[in-house]
């Protein structure tokens, strides 16, 4: 794949942005809300919108979960800046977790490269799912221990960042739990949490550049698994919601955002189980 293939792919159907900007600002909100990883909304609309552009059925969840992680990266950017405003951001748990996380991250990707599209989807909606019922649930791990050492927390940062490469999410959904039952008070976690997305972003986004680098049957406008158009569009919205989750975060009980975000979690698995196999 040469750059000017990378180049002339950059044009966008304009019937498909408001979809992007709508996936972008609800993924970035909820990232900065909850700590909870925006790929969850982005996959899933991803995923039925190149579905509709015609892209390769055996790359559409490889785009969507490679495009979905690229633009965390710029998301977890924002959101960590948002919540270390507010001293909510453990950094001596944060830099123990980034070698394991990044070591994680990377072996996540490259698995992703040799898994078909159906297998990534059933693993994705089992991980939405599992999710939505923590969430509806009002699920918390009891606090009963203490924080580890930096190679427990480094062990700990190679799960969550294995786990959240296959899914393209900041890890959230892991590192927060995680983080609680390690004693940390909900808005320390959820503040660290969007500290680790940052390097579970840049592993796994060098992972899915290069297993999707050369890949033939990927639309113009790639770069390996990222599909640029998408991207741009998606981080406008994301970026600029990220900082007012986080915000809010503070200020809000948000029991009843994360029963109404499971909601919209298990609609979007149902919708993206449908785009690819009906028919």
């Amino acid at each position: 794949m040469s750059g000017t293939d990378v180049l002339s792919g950059l044009a966008i159907p304009l019937s498909v942005i408001p979809a992007y900007l709508l996936a972008g600002a609800v993924a970035g909100f909820f990232a900065g809300l909850l700590g909870v990883g925006g790929g969850v909304v982005v996959v899933p609309v991803l995923t039925v919108i190149f579905a509709g552009q015609g892209f390769a059925a055996g790359e559409v969840v490889h785009l969507a979960l490679g495009t979905s992680m690229a633009a965390i990266l710029f998301t977890a950017l924002s959101s960590l800046r948002a919540h270390h405003a507010h001293r909510a951001v453990l950094w001596p748990v944060m830099r123990a977790m980034t070698p394991g996380v990044l070591a994680g991250t990377l072996l996540g990707a490259l698995v992703v490269g040799r898994l078909s599209s159906r297998a990534l989807s059933l693993f994705f909606v089992g991980f939405m799912i599992f999710v939505a019922v923590q969430m509806l649930a009002n699920l918390r791990p009891k606090p009963s221990r203490k924080l580890p050492g930096r190679g427990g927390l480094a062990v700990a940062g190679s799960v969550i960042g294995a786990v959240a490469s296959l899914v393209a999410i900041g890890g959230g959904a892991l590192t927060v739990p995680y983080l609680i039952w390690c004693n940390v008070r909900p808005q320390q976690a959820i503040g660290t949490s969007a500290a680790v997305g940052l390097p579970v972003a840049i592993g796994g986004t060098l992972g899915y550049i290069g297993n999707g680098w050369g890949q033939p049957g990927l639309p113009a406008g790639s770069l390996g698994f990222v599909y640029l158009p998408a991207l741009a569009v998606i981080l406008v919205a994301s970026v600029l919601a990220a900082p007012l989750g986080a915000r809010l975060a503070h200020r809000l009980p948000v029991v009843l955002l994360k029963r109404i975000f499971a909601g919209l979690l298990l609609l979007l698995s149902t919708r993206m189980l449908w785009s690819l196999y009906a028919g």
